[in-house]
């Protein structure tokens, strides 16, 4: 039998090297030996049985393209971050993404309570995933921080920048950043910072391969985000041994659990500060962050991942269940009434 066509449409390609480009180049990887897949910034017209949209709003015109020309054939749409902390509820285009969608993935375990209540039945949950890097053994003289993330407000690298500056008297804790200048005036903060705290170094963007590196070569991961879907970074973390210290949201805490000790507040700088205080002068706190994230890192296996993202694509392209009607150019979808039976061994 022929494999069937999937076009996967992210709104960031290989020039953006961002979670958005790492998500649908793994996905695309995942699914290429049952299915033929490709990859695409936007979507005006094909063939495709199926069609997977990265980010409600900004791929909301191909969403839409979709359901104009390809009214009866699935679609899912992967919320990713600010659309689901930020633009279903205020932007329209993204609303309708959600309603046009047959399945909705959220990509931490607390995503979903994030959606309108009617919506919740169709989504479902994927933890991203990475390979595991041995944890290297790290030096005593010193903390060694880093935080992984273009400069832009989401990402609060302010945050990183004031706690630096409280960290000027430890010259025992450096810190690292990695990431490039989206915001202007965000660059220029940074290299200010770096010439006034000698312990704080601005990396500017870099390969992925190196930044995972200095993920494993760190003592910590800093991820001080306003508002993440299920930051890749962290996972990279996780599966490198090197525990985090995040903002407590729920894109965080739906990775590394409710009860991980190394939440501070959302933009509180100080609690920054006291934690990458604590975690260098009490060694038994790191110990434990180390041994929580441990605990976690299967979830975060390449193998799962795919499972979880091969058995949505399955349920909507070769499952016998009835999913919705659509008339062309409608968005709102026509209830066909009960879901037929599935066949045993069926995915659910």
């Amino acid at each position: 039998m022929q494999p069937k066509d999937i076009v996967i449409v992210t709104p960031a390609l290989a020039d953006a090297n961002n979670g958005n480009w790492q998500t649908a180049r793994r996905w695309a990887r995942m699914l290429r030996d049952s299915y033929n897949v490709r990859l695409a910034s936007d979507w005006h017209g094909g063939d495709e049985a199926l069609m997977i949209a990265l980010h409600a709003r900004r791929s909301a015109s191909s969403v839409t393209a979709w359901r104009a020309r390809r009214a009866h054939c699935p679609m899912i749409v992967a919320l990713t971050g600010t659309d689901l902390y930020r633009d279903i509820a205020t932007d329209e285009t993204a609303r309708s993404s959600l309603e046009a969608a047959d399945r909705l993935i959220v990509l931490n375990e607390l995503g979903i309570r994030s959606l309108p209540q009617v919506l919740r039945a169709k989504a479902r949950v994927i933890l991203q995933s990475c390979p595991a890097w041995r944890r290297l053994n790290k030096t005593s003289k010193h903390l060694r921080a880093v935080m992984v993330g273009h400069l832009r407000e989401e990402k609060s690298p302010g945050t990183y920048f004031e706690a630096a500056r409280m960290l000027a008297s430890r010259p025992d804790i450096l810190l690292d950043h990695v990431g490039a200048a989206l915001g202007p005036h965000l660059g220029l903060e940074a290299a200010e910072l770096m010439r006034a705290c000698l312990q704080y170094r601005w990396l500017g963007g870099l390969p992925h391969a190196s930044v995972r590196r200095r993920i494993q070569g760190a003592h910590v991961l800093v991820h001080p985000s306003r508002m993440e879907g299920g930051a890749h970074v962290v996972i990279e973390a996780v599966r490198s041994g090197t525990p985090v210290l995040a903002s407590r949201i729920d894109g965080n805490v739906g990775l590394l659990g409710e009860d991980y000790a190394g939440y501070f507040r959302v933009g509180d700088a100080a609690g920054l500060s006291t934690l990458l205080q604590r975690v260098r002068d009490e060694p038994a706190l790191l110990t434990r962050l180390q041994e929580q994230c441990a605990e976690r890192a299967a979830l975060f296996d390449p193998a799962r991942e795919a499972d979880s993202l091969r058995g949505v694509v399955r349920e909507l392209l070769d499952g016998t269940e009835v999913l919705v009607a659509r008339e062309p150019q409608q968005s709102n979808p026509i209830a066909l009434g009960t879901l037929a039976p599935k066949a045993p061994g069926s995915p659910t």
